[in-house]
């Protein structure tokens, strides 16, 4: 087989062609086209900085950005062709390129490597994907503001063990996610400024002996700085674990949440009446009405949590600098993004058009002896006993009202006293719901 039959981009020391499987494996195409943005934005900045160095003439940066505008165009019309015999996003640009321009395009190569040009181009999508990030947390942050504000004063069982615990509020609940969430985003804008330093001029992985300006180009792309170890630069991913952590985490708040809009839909607990637009039917059970969309959302973190162990496993034990095993770095990470985007999405969609059955989680909220825990405080703050005492004769107290099949609060006070005869009937003042949730302002 002549020589000229190998990939024209790498080829000159092949004789074959590589295999059908081996062309196959070795394409990345398919996955790494959704960094075309990244790529032409990467190499007009590279084009650019070489102009300005007179590594390559001012009017050949020209004819270059001129076509890399003229592909990325090609490619937004759907006018552009993949070809997986060409890899990966980068040859496929530069093969068209050449096409345009002929073999000045050939230039644009200079003082650049594959290695650190994926891994700037990685950097730039995955820096865009954690900004589309925080600001989907913070549209649903939005919504569950707006429902802490608004069901503020709305009493409901909190839970332990998901066991009656004591008396909350449905604002308190809600709020309770939205500072899950904060921690998240704020996760995701620490994930920003670490990954956010150039890798571009680290070439192959030892650097380059023409004069670039690396300030410029970091500068150029957004970056904060260029990354001061080439061969860190081109092997480092540990920004991609960081992103996928992060969106694992966030999808495990997400599923916590999910799990409870679940058991509150039931008939059972009566909290929640999800929207039809959020909900399916059964085709065999006519009454169903299904709370998939939280279902998929709580399974959906096993895809998150998945594509993080994937990676960490693909970087496990791999020496430096690059290594072919990088190729299958971006598919977990882009999956993450589509995945945690539509759970943020679902999550938001769900609770805006929710109904809350207020009166139902009261009446909940007054079994199960939620105020227990509000009478053994105010034993010890009105009496003065040690918490333990207090403790032990609200037990006792709490065993009595069971064997009568009362409330605490529907107890007599001869009945009390009989118990702890220090008792008065101010005790009264903490057993509803409303004031033992009025008195923890802690």
């Amino acid at each position: 087989m002549t020589k000229d039959k190998a990939n024209q981009m790498w080829g000159g020391r092949f004789e074959e062609k590589p295999s059908d499987i081996m062309e196959q494996i070795n394409a990345s195409i398919g996955i790494d086209k959704r960094m075309w943005i990244q790529d032409i934005r990467g190499s007009i900045a590279h084009a650019t900085m070489l102009s300005q160095q007179e590594i390559i003439t001012k009017d050949e940066a020209v004819q270059i950005v001129n076509g890399l505008n003229t592909i990325a165009e090609e490619i937004k019309s759907g006018n552009f062709e993949f070809k997986a015999s060409l890899e990966d996003i980068h040859m496929n640009i530069e093969a068209r390129l050449k096409d345009l321009i002929g073999d000045v395009a050939g230039k644009l190569h200079t003082a650049r490597s594959r290695n650190d040009q994926v891994a700037t181009d990685f950097r730039m999508w995955t820096r865009d994907a954690a900004a589309s990030v925080i600001e989907q947390i913070k549209s649903l942050q939005a919504v569950l503001e707006a429902l802490t504000v608004k069901h503020k004063d709305h009493i409901m069982p909190g839970f332990t063990h998901l066991q009656a615990a004591q008396p909350i509020t449905l604002g308190v609940h809600m709020d309770a996610y939205w500072h899950m969430l904060e921690r998240d985003k704020t996760r995701m804008r620490d994930c920003m400024v670490r990954l956010n330093e150039c890798p571009l001029g680290s070439a192959a992985l030892a650097g380059t002996p023409y004069p670039i300006d690396r300030d410029f180009t970091a500068e150029k792309l957004d970056f904060d700085r260029p990354m001061l170890n080439t061969l860190d630069g081109v092997s480092a991913r540990d920004f991609a674990n960081e992103f996928l952590f992060v969106t694992a985490q966030c999808g495990l708040h997400l599923s916590r949440l999910a799990e409870e809009i679940i058991l509150w839909a039931t008939p059972q607990f009566g909290f929640i009446q999800l929207s039809d637009a959020w909900s399916t039917g059964s085709s065999i059970m006519p009454q169903k009405k299904n709370p998939d969309a939280a279902e998929l959302v709580r399974g959906k973190t096993g895809r998150l949590n998945g594509n993080l162990v994937q990676m960490m496993t693909v970087l496990k034990g791999l020496p430096l600098a690059y290594n072919k095993d990088l190729q299958e770095d971006k598919e977990p990470v882009f999956d993450s993004f589509d995945t945690i985007s539509l759970c943020l999405q679902a999550m938001k969609g769900m609770l805006e058009s929710a109904a809350f059955n207020t009166d139902a989680m009261l009446n909940s909220a007054e079994m199960g002896y939620t105020t227990a825990t509000a009478l053994a405080d105010w034993l010890v703050m009105e009496l003065g006993l040690a918490f333990r005492d207090a403790h032990h004769i609200t037990g006792a107290i709490v065993k009595m009202a069971e064997d009568k099949g009362c409330k605490l609060d529907e107890l007599a006070l001869k009945d009390l006293q009989s118990v702890e005869s220090k008792i008065t009937d101010d005790i009264f003042s903490v057993l509803s719901v409303k004031n033992a949730v009025k008195s923890r302002n802690s």
